[in-house]
């Protein structure tokens, strides 16, 4: 699978259809690995959290969950496949999940959320295998107890895939300092994702997503919460992308140079020759 390098992180540019043909290898494999679905919001957190970069540089994959970094490699001409968005993965990939009998496990959400999306998602994919449900308490990241607790009931689950929807960077740095410790093959944080499924929190209409909007409706959903990450963090992403211009420029501009003076390098010799 090819990478596209963009904002100093190598996306992998997959579609849904990659993306499970990049699980089937991880499962197949034995390996235990974790998937990172990089939007606006990780980029800006990624410049300040050192904890951040760190789970970002240890990733099995890196695909791009929002439609302005897929907007930004086309402007930079290294355009990436589509959106792979954690808040679609499991309806995008169920059909597929389902074939395959992939044992599931999903942890996040307020209580009987993740319960709920279970049983909604069975609903449409009648086989999916999902092995377990939990949503832990607030806080619970800080909370060795309680972690341990989560771990001994994955493990007990032997899920195939773990799907943690607890919200950026929460759920990454817990999927980095456990996966191994559960053993799962394949995890993935994927936001609010359980809290669409199961209904809790109504998703933006198609169009609005695919127009890129989604922000802005989950802003009027949430104003007091996300209204300083939206409107003021993530409004770093116009400064990113204008230094990943000019970078790409500055690099179109060293290539030519370097052409020039090898044309003109392999031209001596012929010339010395002729003397």
């Amino acid at each position: 699978m090819s990478k596209v390098q963009l904002f100093e992180l190598p996306f992998d540019n997959f579609n849904y259809e990659d993306l499970m043909l990049y699980i089937d290898s991880l499962i197949q494999s034995g390996e235990s690995a974790y998937i990172v679905t990089c939007n606006v919001d990780h980029l800006i957190k990624l410049k300040k959290d050192e904890h951040f970069r760190r789970v970002y540089s240890e990733a099995g994959s890196i695909v791009a969950d929002g439609m302005p970094i897929v907007w930004a490699s086309r402007i930079l001409r290294k355009p990436l496949k589509q959106r792979v968005s954690g808040a679609d993965m499991l309806r995008k990939l169920g059909r597929s999940l389902e074939e395959r009998s992939y044992r599931m496990f999903f942890l996040g959400a307020s209580e009987g959320v993740a319960e709920k999306a279970k049983q909604q998602l069975l609903t449409v994919f009648p086989k999916l295998q999902i092995v377990g449900t939990h949503s832990p308490s607030y806080g619970f990241e800080r909370n060795e107890e309680e972690n341990e607790r989560i771990i001994k009931i994955i493990r007990e689950a032997k899920p195939d895939i773990v799907w943690v929807g607890v919200g950026a960077p929460k759920q990454e740095k817990w999927i980095h300092n456990y996966h191994r410790r559960y053993g799962t093959s394949v995890s993935i944080g994927v936001g609010a994702a359980f809290d669409f499924i199961s209904g809790n929190v109504k998703r933006a209409p198609l169009l609005v997503q695919k127009l890129g909007l989604e922000w802005l409706w989950r802003l009027f959903q949430e104003p007091k919460r996300l209204w300083k990450r939206y409107l003021i963090d993530d409004m770093q992403f116009l400064g990113l992308l204008l230094k990943e211009i000019k970078k790409e420029r500055g690099r179109k501009r060293y290539d030519t140079q370097e052409k020039a003076t090898g044309t003109e390098w392999e031209s001596e010799p012929s010339h010395k020759q002729r003397h």
